[in-house]
């Protein structure tokens, strides 16, 4: 081999090298993301289990308790950001696309149970620690916002039916109007994306899902007189 070929394939070499250090170092952070995650899920899926009387009380404590542990996902997302190369954000995009998508669905389950609206990007990307800006670099992609309200659309209908389960016959109301504003959102996007496209059938089956639980509160004359009011 000459020694010009040699040379050619050593820069190879160091390059190869040199990105694997680059993997490795992203992989232990989202690591980190992901422990993020399952400590944040495990305090929110305490909502679940809470009685009517309680439940106020104690879901703002578990939003609270929440938000606290946003700032190590805060943290780890700057330290993502610091070893990533600015223009090779979408070379390494696949190691942090799915936690981060399940972060903004955590996300946007806490707003959603502190003041009862959608997550909106800039909050979900402040939520993070990330840009909101592409051009920014380092920053939340489209795509994993919408399915993190994809799965949000998904838990909360699990939260309706263990809303009535545990006395509350409001809520289901409140997220049933949740769900279809939602639903009607999503129908204003052409969505050719494959991911979105298939993911989106969870939020069609959502809110068929909570409509079944309203239409049986109605039915056993356990519908709130309020949100028959509403409904007129």
């Amino acid at each position: 081999m000459g020694d010009k070929i040699a040379e050619i394939f050593n820069s190879f070499q160091t390059y190869l090298v040199n990105e694997e250090v680059s993997r490795e170092e992203i992989r232990a952070i989202v690591r980190d993301l992901e422990k993020n995650s399952r400590d944040i899920s495990m305090i929110l899926q305490n909502i679940h289990n809470e009685d009517s009387m309680k439940e106020n009380m104690i879901v703002y404590e578990y939003c609270t308790t929440s938000r606290t542990l946003f700032g190590q996902v805060r943290s780890n997302y700057a330290r993502l950001a610091d070893v990533v190369p600015k223009n090779e954000y979408y070379k390494y995009h696949d190691q942090w696309r799915s936690v981060t998508q399940k972060l903004c669905f955590l996300a946007s389950l806490i707003i959603y149970l502190e003041i009862k609206v959608l997550l909106n990007k800039s909050t979900a990307a402040e939520m993070l620690g990330v840009s909101n800006d592409r051009e920014d670099g380092f920053h939340l992609d489209l795509e994993d916002y919408l399915i993190g309200l994809l799965q949000l659309s998904t838990e909360l209908s699990r939260f309706a039916v263990n809303s009535v389960t545990n006395g509350n016959y409001n809520r289901p109301i409140e997220i049933a109007r949740f769900i279809n504003d939602l639903n009607a959102g999503f129908k204003l996007l052409n969505l050719k994306n494959d991911s979105l496209r298939k993911r989106f059938d969870s939020l069609k089956y959502a809110v068929k899902k909570v409509e079944e639980v309203v239409y049986d509160l109605s039915i056993r004359g356990l519908k709130p007189s309020s949100a028959i009011e509403h409904t007129k």
